[in-house]
């Protein structure tokens, strides 16, 4: 048995832990990961990365490699709602509804406008190896696959962990200052008595995976299409492209699907099931794998457990409604990750990591909600709008979808009162200010007290601002010829980024003043509109201009994670003394 000392532990190889390990190696921390299982997820899973998501790759180099794999918005940008897949019946085949989604069709402007990332479509079993290998290409060897936790002590001033490869049995111990527990709540959580509050049980699902060709009647373009089947409520169910190729030459397939009493286990019925659900008796098709899962929705009473910070799943766990359970796991180990490193390296007192819960819990806690509340509209409201319900019979059932789909005044009465329920879905899947318009109302930020922004009842509209703890808003700038986004200012390289209008010089000596102070990185940039006016970055088309809120004497303190910090509207008497003070507060020195 040996021993093996450093700063972090992350306990959980998946979406969640694999982003920790980059973002910290990204930030010059050291660390080690450990997986129970031998590789990666085989199965496809979370399959959403939202506009934030890829934000949060762009700065950390990983967007590239990514959209080389997934499926950009024009391939998956709609939702849509159908009778069945295939048939010969005259409710065969029938488009029910469809909607823009996700920043495709005529969302696109809308997302384009927002940020420098488009959200992408793929599959934890095709990211995770690609947050795998640039985890170890960051932080060699110390990226462990198969091998589990076994034991782990808080002792105050360290945490103690024993490690244990599966595949030798031998075993070693981790002295570690600082634990990432993402390994979904499995372990770390029930060791350390961690209570989840909510609905642990809300119901079980069931997915099946499989290969199969069914290009001849597949309508491209869809991020998830629902079919309501006409003749019998139990072959009702989802189909999801999976990959890798997109678009009708899909060739793997998720199916959200009613089993019945068909036994998991058995592959012959499962297959007969899948068939008899699309509609095609003699499909050829290989099962991939069964999972049954149970839907939860429920929070960690804390976030931080001592030396012990719980991340992704094993702080929050949702419907899968609006995609938020995996981003919101990246998300939260991008917030953890620039803290750590204040703290490991002395910029911070450990007291700055108590902001993580502070920040991050009520987004998980508002997720939860909003995910809960996506998934009843679904099954409930929108399902009447077809005439379906609780109300009626199994019976009358084809009926009601003849009359939906009748040429009739009263059948296009129907359909135009089914259009407008149908529209009540953009707060699943249109959800923009949902995925980039949180904010930290407490936390490692410095309030200045102007409002909020007012936000959409269905979180369809963002609104930029760039008030503290909101993320810096997007907007394109030039220098030299190159085109970037006012979030490439800030991040693992930068530390934080002081922002100011083109008359920047006495903020610029402020900020050397207190980075010397402070031993913090402060990078402070001046943007104009255009050259020639002491400014680095030209504001070339106004976006800038239009969601900045300062005045050409204000700044802005941006923080690693593109989180506005502080802000001086105005501009200040004493730049170096408000910067300062700003500064301690944000990284919880105490106020000067």
């Amino acid at each position: 048995m040996g021993t093996i000392e450093v700063p972090v532990l992350i306990v959980g190889g998946g979406g969640c832990g694999l982003s920790a390990s980059v973002f910290l190696s990204d930030h010059g921390i050291g660390h080690l990961l450990v997986e129970r299982h031998a590789d990666t997820s085989n199965l496809p899973k979370a399959h959403y990365l939202n506009q934030r998501t890829m934000e949060i790759f762009r700065q950390h180099g990983l967007e590239g490699a990514v959209n080389e794999q997934a499926a950009p918005p024009e391939k998956f940008g709609k939702v849509r709602w159908q009778t069945t897949l295939v048939g010969t019946e005259a409710l065969d085949a029938k488009v029910i509804h469809e909607m823009d989604a996700f920043g495709g069709g005529a969302l696109r402007d809308r997302y384009a406008a927002a940020g420098p990332a488009l959200p992408a479509k793929l599959p934890q079993v095709r990211l995770e190896p690609i947050l795998r290998r640039h985890a170890e290409q960051r932080n060699p060897d110390r990226i462990l696959f198969g091998t589990e936790l076994t034991s782990l002590t808080d002792d105050g001033d360290r945490v103690v962990a024993e490690i244990r490869d599966i595949a030798t049995g031998e075993t070693t111990t981790v002295e570690a200052r600082y634990v990432i527990a993402a390994d979904g709540g499995r372990t770390v959580g029930p060791a350390l008595g961690v209570q989840m509050q909510g609905l642990p049980a809300l119901f079980d699902a069931t997915t099946v995976y499989f290969s199969a060709d069914l290009s001849e009647w597949w309508d491209e373009g869809s991020l998830i299409t629902w079919f309501l089947n006409p003749y019998s409520p139990d072959l009702s169910s989802a189909l999801l492209e999976m990959g890798p190729t997109w678009g009708k030459n899909c060739e793997e397939w998720g199916l959200h699907v009613q089993l019945g009493d068909i036994d998991p286990a058995d592959e012959d019925a499962v297959s007969a099931r899948i068939r008899q659900v699309l509609g095609l008796p003699d499909l050829d098709l290989t099962l991939r794998e069964v999972t049954t899962w149970t839907v939860e929705a429920v929070l960690a009473e804390h976030y931080r457990y001592g030396r012990v910070l719980l991340a992704g799943d094993a702080a929050h766990r949702q419907p899968p409604a609006v995609g938020l359970g995996l981003n919101t796991g990246i998300q939260d180990a991008h917030n953890l990750a620039w803290k750590l490193a204040a703290v490991l390296t002395d910029r911070a007192p450990d007291a700055l990591l108590d902001t993580y819960e502070a920040e991050r819990r009520p987004v998980g806690q508002f997720n939860i909600g909003w995910a809960m509340s996506a998934a009843s509209n679904h099954q409930v409201v929108i399902d009447a709008a077809v005439g379906l319900g609780r109300h009626v019979p199994p019976e009358r059932r084809t009926l009601m979808f003849l009359g939906y789909f009748a040429p009739a005044p009263t059948g296009a009465a129907q359909r135009a009162r089914a259009a407008e329920i149908f529209a009540t879905h953009r707060g699943e899947c249109q959800a923009l200010d949902v995925e980039i318009g949180f904010a930290y109302e407490q936390g490692a930020v410095v309030p200045d007290g102007g409002p909020p922004p007012a936000r959409a009842p269905l979180g369809d509209v963002y609104e930029p601002t760039t008030r503290p703890g909101h993320r810096l808003p997007h907007a394109w700038l030039e220098r030299d010829g190159e085109r970037l986004s006012t979030l490439d200012l800030a991040g693992t390289t930068t530390g934080f980024t002081l922002i100011t209008g083109p008359d920047g010089s006495a903020w610029r000596e402020a900020a050397a003043r207190v980075a010397e102070k402070f031993s913090v990185p402060i990078n402070a940039v001046r943007i104009g509109t255009g050259g020639g006016n002491g400014a680095e970055y030209a504001d070339v088309d106004g976006g800038w201009a239009a969601v900045r809120q300062i005045t050409d004497g204000g700044a802005l303190l941006v923080r690693p994670d593109n989180h506005v910090a502080w802000r001086s509207a105005d501009g200040a008497e004493s730049p170096a003394d408000a910067l300062g003070e700003a500064i301690s507060r944000v990284l919880d020195h105490g106020a000067p």
